[in-house]
């Protein structure tokens, strides 16, 4: 069990890379704060995970709202007693999102609010509870994307990861002598419902998938297990640090400095 008496939180979590890792998660001993702005899905999740013996409960946030943040982080502690993992995952990909040109200032701000700022929010309140713990783990949704530009326009998606790389290095920097652990995960292209419906003709998807030397998209499944290994113990010396689960995307299109 290698996150026995450990609490996690996962926003994000009714669908995708989220719903894998709490389903994963809950799997290896962590009691569960499933977080999501869809009731049905994060309910179902819970289920899911009870089913199985595990223990979770679900907290609808919008993770560009403070209050709702804060109150995610609340219902952590008031539930379980302590928060030990911040899995801050929650993202969306605009249909509208494009080059500079095509996209609207509402696409920009709305994918802002949701894929950084959320981020942060998270961080601002989840951090005091993981100080309270006595340390614990952070754990960022960031993207290949923030290493190298996107063959499928989608500017506001690509700034924000690139956002999160940064916000996760300097948290890290912040944070490494109180025993609190920051690290972005970085997938490559998933078949997740979030990009077949951005990448959504045949032509996209080829586009896409041209680029990556395993010639498929990733799973979330796959993502998820990447995620319990920065969850876990088992990454105790890394901070800081950006796990690529891409398909070796960014080794055959980034040149190291």
């Amino acid at each position: 069990m290698r996150l026995e008496n450990k609490v996690a939180l996962i926003t994000g979590a009714g669908s995708g890379i989220g719903l894998e890792s709490a389903l994963l998660f809950a799997s290896e001993g962590a009691q569960v704060i499933i977080v999501d702005v869809n009731d049905t899905a994060g309910k179902e999740a819970v289920k899911r995970i009870e089913t199985k013996g595990g223990e979770a409960i679900y907290v609808h946030a919008d993770v560009s709202k403070g209050d709702d943040c804060r109150k995610m982080v609340a219902a952590a502690e008031q539930n379980f007693g302590k928060l030990n993992v911040l899995f801050n995952n929650a993202g969306i990909m605009d249909s509208g999102d494009d080059n500079a040109m095509a996209t609207d200032e509402d696409v920009w701000e709305r994918t802002m609010a949701i894929n950084l700022k959320g981020v942060f929010l998270g961080c601002k309140y989840g951090i005091p509870a993981l100080q309270r713990a006595g340390g614990g783990t952070i754990i960022n949704t960031a993207s290949f994307v923030a290493f190298l530009g996107a063959a499928t326009p989608q500017l506001a998606y690509t700034a924000s990861k690139g956002g999160v790389l940064a916000m996760t290095r300097e948290l890290a920097v912040i944070h490494a002598r109180e025993g609190i652990r920051v690290n972005a995960l970085c997938p490559g292209p998933l078949r997740t419902e979030l990009l077949m419906k951005f990448l959504n003709t045949e032509p996209k998807k080829q586009r896409r998938l041209v680029h990556i030397p395993m010639g498929r998209f990733g799973e979330a499944k796959e993502i998820a297990k990447a995620a319990l290994f920065l969850a876990s113990d088992d990454s105790s010396y890394m901070t800081g640090a950006s796990l690529m689960a891409d398909g070796g995307i960014t080794a055959a299109y980034v040149t190291p400095e």
